[in-house]
């Protein structure tokens, strides 16, 4: 699985083809790279810092729009290549240090001595819930559904092949959420580009998730003057009967809810008996509460979505779902809303559509395009486990915004497409994290966030001597 195919594309700078030594000035000359269908916009070397060596840092247009970062090692490169997926709507070129958690990791390659990659997904963005970008753009959003990936990995092995000599001996894919969903893309799409890949709580069905459940899940908290029932507040007295009741189901009362389908939660004796107040739930917060955990369905009761919002998941609610007191937070809605306005439909229908606006009954049909441009949720991985390629696919089942439930549905579908799930496990490995949060953004009851998982080990040991992985759990 490597790449060296795309070197017919390159047409190197006189400067630049005898010096392969990996110095600053070589590095500088990266900038008179010439590549097809695109160019090199700036070159420049980056101190070491903390636990990243010094690199070369070069930044690179694929035409139309793509921008992409490339870091290079200056010394003590192991051969491979790592690149990163981005978050949400993408459109922000990610940074290498732990500021860029789920947005842009090139952390965990870079420090292990990878060339890594990332970029923008093909657009610029004022924030990762921006999508104005697409607006009757189908050119960006067929670079944000699946270009930017080979587009990137392309532009990577160019720059290797100048500054190294060779390109990668091994290729890794990293990615949470929108990374995810872009992670499934590569095996499903690009199946003999990544001999390892890594699939952190992927959205990898954007139509259904982010267009249907998403407006289902803002709709259904709207009373008649469109103002939401269920607000912040109200989290925490949930997630502790909830608790309460699911804590010890799995035989450990360790304030961590190791399977949400394993419990049935009964919150009536929450029910206010007077006056609303913080204290108890009314019959409206009640039916939003029982709705969420359905998930989206249609008029005639048709599950559109896997599952719905899964217990354990409360902690998390004021980012995701009802925001906080100081009108941070609700996510979802600032997703639903700018999916629908401007990446969802054929037609656009622009600024000021919500999610209010969703109909269940005619809008997923309305989706048809975006769905082939966007959506990685096939459980065919065939082509991709004929390459030998290694597959990590984690998932928390404390994730209150990319339902745990459609992954496992995948993951089981996925199994029986490759006739049985010893079969499949010879190249997929899915690993569900009690209590964790969306990519392990926050940290929850037990502590555990992103930088408590560590899938790059298991995963190069699993390349290396076919060690299948039984943990992602970091050892430090």
């Amino acid at each position: 699985m490597r790449a060296a195919i795309f070197l017919s594309t390159v047409l190197l700078g006189a400067s630049v083809t005898t010096a392969l030594a990996t110095d600053a000035a070589t590095c500088e000359g990266l900038r008179n790279t010439v590549f097809s269908g695109g160019h090199v916009t700036s070159a420049r070397v980056i101190p070491a810092a903390e636990t990243l060596p010094e690199y070369c840092e070069v930044r690179a247009t694929a035409l139309p729009a793509i921008s992409i970062e490339v870091r290079l090692p200056l010394s003590g490169w192991n051969g491979k290549y790592y690149q990163a997926g981005c978050g949400g709507f993408c459109g922000i070129l990610g940074r290498a240090d732990a500021s860029a958690g789920w947005i842009n990791a090139m952390r965990p390659g870079l420090e292990r001595g990878y060339a890594t990659a990332t970029s923008d997904s093909g657009h610029h963005g004022l924030s990762v819930v921006d999508a104005a970008w697409a607006d009757n753009n189908p050119h960006a959003e067929r670079d944000w559904g699946y270009r930017s990936i080979s587009e990137t990995h392309r532009v990577a092995q160019v720059m290797l092949e100048v500054f190294y000599g060779s390109g990668s001996e091994q290729e890794i894919f990293q990615g949470c959420s929108t990374g995810g969903r872009m992670a499934h893309m590569a095996a499903q799409r690009f199946p003999e580009m990544f001999d390892g890949i890594i699939s952190g709580a992927p959205a990898m069905n954007y139509t259904d998730l982010v267009g249907t459940k998403m407006s289902y899940l803002m709709q259904v908290n709207l009373d008649a003057d469109g103002n939401p029932i269920l607000g912040p507040g109200k989290d925490g007295l949930i997630g502790d009967a909830v608790m309460a009741q699911c804590d010890a189901v799995d035989g450990a009362e360790d304030g961590v809810i190791a399977d949400p389908r394993a419990c049935e939660v009964d919150l009536s004796g929450l029910q206010c008996t007077g006056a609303a107040g913080d204290d108890c739930l009314t019959e409206a917060e009640l039916d939003v509460l029982a709705k969420w955990r359905q998930g989206p369905v249609n008029a005639a009761g048709e599950q559109l979505y896997p599952g719905g919002i899964p217990e354990g998941s409360e902690p998390f609610w004021w980012l995701w779902l009802t925001g906080n007191a100081d009108g941070g937070g609700r996510l979802v809605s600032a997703f639903a809303d700018n999916f629908g306005a401007y990446m969802a439909f054929d037609q656009d229908p622009g600024h000021g559509w919500t999610a209010a606006d969703f109909d269940f009954e005619t809008d997923p049909a309305r989706m048809s395009r975006s769905a082939g441009f966007y959506n990685a949720d096939s459980p065919d991985l065939s082509a991709f486990r004929a390459a030998g390629g290694k597959m990590i696919v984690w998932h928390g089942w404390a994730d209150a915004i990319v339902t745990p439930y459609k992954t496992v549905d995948w993951y089981e579908k996925a199994a029986e497409a490759a006739g049985g799930e010893e079969t499949l496990a010879e190249n997929v490995a899915l690993f569900m994290v009690p209590g964790l949060d969306h990519c392990g953004i926050l940290a929850g009851p037990s502590g555990l966030t992103q930088a408590g998982l560590d899938p790059m080990t298991p995963l190069e040991a699993w390349l290396a001597d076919g060690t299948a992985p039984t943990s992602i759990l970091s050892a430090n």
